[in-house]
């Protein structure tokens, strides 16, 4: 009798452990063990959000870098992100927040805001989302005992930049490395027209029917650092941001009244690429070998 006891309890009992270990369809649980919280201005409605640490994570990993990418990928972006709040924590302890929910610093979006955009997939992209930070907990990236500042973008030119030709100083772990795997990036090129009028529109320059213009100064990758356009200098930034280009490596041709610009590269260029950390990852690098490739003799702690 104990015997077809034990037998009829392996047989209803062996299914609900198989299904419940090896089939997961309710939503990952975070588990809170610090009161550390991230203060999140909503640049909509300047409303202060205080989020705990993971969970902005969380939705800056979702905000930031497609669900549909590798794990290994979306683990370095985690662990990228949970540096860059750190830097700026620590920059902003005077003002009211820490970041905006932009790009000014790093998107982030709500619960609500998945739930909307991922619809009937929310449960099974945010168990992959919380995946990648559940097993990247607490990382950050060190230079010198210090905090890295991880900045990162879409999609570099074939190379990454280094920092100084960018912005305004070097800093010793965000130099120039290559990325060819950005080659394969949806965004890697893109071509833009304008009307001829438009074009001189959005740069504040007066009409002429003929275009002149003079590359000044390049990055070490081919970056349009400095231009002069009809003899007015400009930076090559503020003509991508006027011109709302992909990037500042951009070539540009004058047909009849119409302007065509060809930009190679999504973003600044400085850090980690995103879609060339995709391309590691599907072949076979891990997340620390990704993050080690784009930050430079950098360590990866864990508070």
């Amino acid at each position: 009798m104990k015997k077809i006891l034990l037998i009829t309890l392996l047989v209803v009992f062996i299914p609900f452990f198989v299904v419940n270990i090896f089939v997961r369809t309710d939503e990952i649980k975070f588990h809170y063990v610090s009161n550390e919280v991230i203060r999140v201005k909503n640049a909509s409605t300047n409303e202060i959000m205080n989020v705990p640490f993971e969970e902005y994570i969380k939705g800056v990993l979702a905000g930031e870098m497609p669900v549909s990418f590798e794990l290994e990928a979306l683990k370095a972006q985690a662990v990228a992100s949970r540096s860059y709040v750190l830097v700026q924590v620590s920059k902003n302890e005077d003002k009211d927040y820490d970041v905006v929910n932009t790009v000014d610093n790093q998107v982030y979006l709500t619960d609500d805001d998945l739930k909307k955009k991922w619809k009937d997939k929310y449960v099974t992209n945010i168990n992959k989302i919380k995946k990648a930070v559940t097993e990247t907990k607490g990382e950050y990236l060190s230079y010198n005992g210090e905090v890295v500042e991880a900045l990162f973008f879409s999609t570099s030119t074939g190379k990454t930049e280094n920092s100084e030709e960018v912005f305004s100083s070097a800093v010793p772990y965000l130099r120039s490395v290559s990325s060819t795997w950005d080659e394969a990036s949806p965004v890697f090129e893109d071509t833009s027209t304008f009307e001829l009028s438009d074009f001189y529109s959005k740069l504040g320059l007066e009409y002429n029917d003929k275009i002149t213009y003079d590359v000044l100064e390049t990055t070490s990758t081919g970056r349009v650092k400095k231009i002069k356009i009809n003899g007015v200098d400009f930076n090559g930034r503020d003509v991508a941001t006027k011109l709302k280009l992909r990037s500042n490596y951009f070539s540009l041709i004058q047909n009849d009244k119409k302007v065509t610009i060809t930009t190679k590269g999504f973003g600044h260029g400085v850090g980690m690429s995103q879609y060339g950390a995709l391309g590691m990852a599907k072949e076979g690098y891990t997340y620390d070998k990704i993050l080690k490739h784009y930050y430079q003799n950098i360590e990866i702690k864990k508070n």
